[in-house]
């Protein structure tokens, strides 16, 4: 452990430390548990350790940078060493070690958690950009209690009749002479579970360590994508690839050959094609090094097979009665005409929890109707289709229409939440959100809860998984943090949302259109001279990095409110029809690759009257209004992950002449933004600026006070920025302000006080805000504040003052989830 450590000046103090951790340990059992921790925390830092040295010595960094680091690891030895002369009945001195040692833990994590952080942003976008996910992977392995690539999903809450088959699938995988193993079996047998159990089994993690990982590959694989996810995963540098046999090459060289000193385990989830699995190969060059691939189908190229069978009997009713919410008896339904129902289902898991979810809670007659329909026993993937097709014949109308709108994504990635709130708040508006009593943000909560209920009413289901992240949102935080949560859906359940869509035989009749083109490969239609009439409301195209944007095609979108456009590439133009779509409310375009990606044509949006909504995902905007557009109806930009550049910058034109109705940005993840564009704080109209995880954002401009209808100032996880300037007391209308995680924000304005609006105040996570001013009392509208244990007590004081304040302690652990930067993994 030592030497793996490193040799540099840090990795000698962790070492050091380590040693006289492990001595102490034999020698005086009384402090056992405590040293077990520390040394726990020493070795999950490993890899931040090895990164923070490696910025070192690539940028001839001082040494001094750390030295504070150091000395504390210096401090914790000598705090451990006295352990071991301590006399066993001096139980004051105990105790007060006891502490010692529970504090240096905290401390250690909280220096890497808070100082390292801010200290890797000076090393440059790519190192930092590192770190940040090292430290993602670190929560995660705590949080799974070892240390496990983040890469392996968790399995779900509830499985059964898998104990057996990971038991066979791991015997088989361990024998010394099988490098390639498959896993096989049809759609929905729970391939991906049993694989995801796999990593998290303690033999597994025991004999692989941190080399386990995994990547989705799905039928249409970006295969440099899919390497970079590799490097990645390992936390270090994303390299750029010119061809695919450059990106294997460099897998090959760069990364498997370096950790080759331990056994490595690469899992490829849903492979389509065995020519894919040669690649992956090396003709076994490196030692312990194996592959597991799942697939439904059993490739020639695959010496060593196992075969995942379905549920029997026993296995398929205990999930269908947990699915379904069955108790031992039923007023209703008979034991005989439940057996029937789950033994049409044969065994797949998917459609036992899909048909079981379908039935939950509905009356008799449904029951009924299942047990008597004449279906035979599911057999295939489109046996599994028609089936699952009858359980959709159930939902009401409003959860069908949510159901298919979830087809516009590409399979096997993340949808984030807030693009499915931009699409439903335009597409399905009730008339109770257009009342004009509600304010902005009653309205903004009104369409988030909308939403998430509605994904909640989808994941019950089972027809799609909903994962919130952030676990330390309050229910005052409901559309706020949803940002960073996403869903995911089955590739089957996937087809059979397209498959909903596309009843209709004629494009033009439809009204969701969701094309998948591979390369070239465009459908009989698209190519034909005349203009093709699209009656669809939802427009989604998804493309790979071989498709040409010359080759788009020649249609009439004219009732198109929301278009969705997902790619591959660095370089994507949107489509001439665009110009064509006088009804878009919605445009969201995503990058799926690593890098953003230049956009081109953006001047077309010029044409579209009622466009209100715009995302861009991984996307560089730095030129987008080289030409000016006037968006005269938008009211929302969201740039997620995107390089921002001069992107608001217009010369003598304002802003406020180009985005007149403009009153919603987010800007979550944009790393290149060093300052907030002054020309933004010339849009009179924005009520809400919301800048989350732009950890290179060092200031705000003193402009800022010129948003005087600004009601919602959202700052969270801004490492980098030290102060809030003056000028902020100017927003008046400001009800809602969130500084949580602003490392170095040191203290509010002194006249904080003049915000006589402000209802909200988060400021976890600020751990160098001291003392608040003496104008807080003032702020009479204050109902909430969330803090910190730190913090608490300078806000007992001024509760004095405002009877109806709320204090929040926030949960105290150790979250970084919103270091989060990558979204494939």
């Amino acid at each position: 452990m030592a030497e793996a450590l490193g040799s540099a000046v840090l990795g000698t103090a962790v070492s050091k430390l380590w040693d006289t951790v492990e001595d102490v340990i034999k020698t005086i059992p009384s402090f056992k548990d405590e040293l077990k921790s520390l040394q726990s925390t020493l070795a999950k830092l490993k890899p931040v350790i090895e990164q923070i040295e490696r910025s070192h010595r690539e940028l001839r960094r001082p040494e001094e940078e750390i030295e504070g680091l150091i000395k504390q690891i210096n401090k914790g030895e000598d705090h451990v060493r006295k352990c071991s002369t301590l006399r066993r009945w001096n139980y004051y001195k105990r105790y007060s070690y006891t502490k010692k040692l529970h504090a240096l833990d905290q401390e250690i994590i909280r220096f890497f958690q808070l100082d390292a952080i801010a200290l890797s942003w000076r090393t440059g976008e790519e190192n930092s950009l590192r770190l940040q996910e090292i430290f993602a992977r670190l929560h995660l392995a705590e949080r799974d209690g070892g240390w496990v690539s983040y890469s392996i999903p968790g399995p779900p809450e509830f499985s059964v009749g898998l104990d057996v088959h990971l038991k066979e699938l791991k015997m088989q995988l361990l024998k010394e002479e099988v490098s390639l193993l498959l896993l096989t079996a049809p759609g929905g047998c729970g391939k991906t579970t049993l694989v995801k159990l796999l990593g998290h089994d303690e033999e597994i993690k025991d004999v692989y360590k941190g080399n386990l990982y995994f990547v989705t590959v799905s039928k249409t694989p970006n295969l440099m994508v899919i390497i970079q996810t590799l490097f990645d995963q390992k936390g270090d540098r994303v390299l750029e690839f010119q061809s695919d046999e450059d990106a294997i090459n460099k897998l090959e060289q760069y990364l498997l050959k370096r950790i080759a000193d331990h056994p490595i385990l690469l899992i490829l989830d849903d492979v389509w094609s065995d020519s894919f699995v040669k690649k992956f190969e090396f003709d076994f060059r490196i030692p312990n090094y194996k592959i597991l691939v799942t697939s439904r189908i059993k490739f020639p190229v695959c010496k060593f097979i196992y075969e995942l069978r379905p549920l029997n009997d026993e296995d398929s009713m205990t999930l269908f009665r947990h699915s379904a919410n069955l108790q031992d008896t039923s007023s209703f339904i008979s034991e005989e005409d439940v057996k029937k129902i789950v033994k049409r289902c044969g065994g797949f898991p998917l459609a036992i929890k899909l048909i079981g979810r379908s039935l939950n809670g509905r009356p008799a007659a449904v029951w009924h109707k299942s047990v008597t329909s004449d279906h035979s026993i599911l057999r295939t993937a489109e046996d599994l289709l028609r089936c699952f097709q009858s359980s959709i014949d159930l939902l009401d109308e409003e959860i069908t229409n949510c159901f298919m709108d979830l087809g516009s994504f590409p399979e096997d990635q993340r949808i984030r939440v807030d693009a499915l709130i931009d699409m439903w708040s335009e597409l399905y508006k009730r008339e109770r959100n257009r009342s004009n009593d509600k304010g902005f943000r009653e309205k903004i909560m009104k369409d988030a809860m909308n939403a998430i209920g509605m994904l909640d009413e989808i994941a019950m289901r089972n027809l799609a998984s909903f994962v919130v992240t952030r676990k330390d949102a309050s229910c005052h935080d409901v559309g706020c943090y949803c940002t960073e949560d996403f869903v995911l859906q089955h590739d089957l359940l996937r087809e059979l949302a397209i498959q909903q869509s596309s009843k209709e035989p004629l494009i033009e009749h439809r009204k969701r259109l969701i094309l998948d083109i591979s390369g070239n490969n465009v459908l009989e239609w698209w190519t034909e001279q005349r203009e093709q009439p699209i009656n669809a409301f939802l427009l989604s195209i998804t493309t790979d990095e071989m498709f040409s944007s010359s080759n788009w095609c020649n249609i009439l979108p004219t009732k198109v409110e929301v278009l969705v456009l997902n790619f591959h590439s660095k370089k994507y133009i949107l489509p001439e029809f665009v110009e064509k779509m006088k009804e878009l409310k919605v445009l969201i375009v995503t990058n799926y690759g690593f890098f953003p990606a230049d956009l081109g044509n953006f001047q077309l949006l010029g044409s579209a009257p009622n466009l209100k909504r715009i995302r861009l995902e991984k996307v560089s905007v730095h030129s987008l209004w080289e030409t000016p557009v006037q968006l005269k109806s938008l009211e929302k930009m969201s740039l997620f992950m995107c390089n921002i550049g001069q992107a608001f910058t217009y010369g003598t034109i304002q802003v406020s002449e180009v985005l007149p109705n403009l009153t919603e940005i987010n800007i979550d993840y944009c790393n290149d933004m060093v300052k907030l564009p002054v020309a933004l704080c010339g849009i009179v109209h924005l009520k809400k600026l919301s800048i989350t995880n732009c950890h290179n954002l060092d200031e705000l401009p003193e402009e800022i006070g010129m948003l005087v209808n600004l009601e919602v100032l959202r700052l969270r996880s801004c490492t980098d920025l030290s102060k809030l300037p003056d000028s902020i007391t100017n927003l008046h209308m400001l009800s809602m302000l969130d500084i949580s995680d602003c490392l170095k924000i040191r203290g509010l304005p002194k006249q904080i006080g003049e915000l006589k609006n402000l209802e909200e105040l988060h400021m976890k996570g600020c751990s160098q805000l001291g003392r608040l001013p003496e104008s807080t009392k003032d702020l009479a509208k204050l109902e909430l504040v969330i803090c910190d244990e730190e913090g608490k007590h300078y806000w007992a004081h001024i509760k004095e003052f405002l009877p109806n304040l709320e204090i929040k302690v926030a949960k105290k652990e150790i979250n970084l989830n919103w270091l989060f930067t990558n979204q494939n993994f």
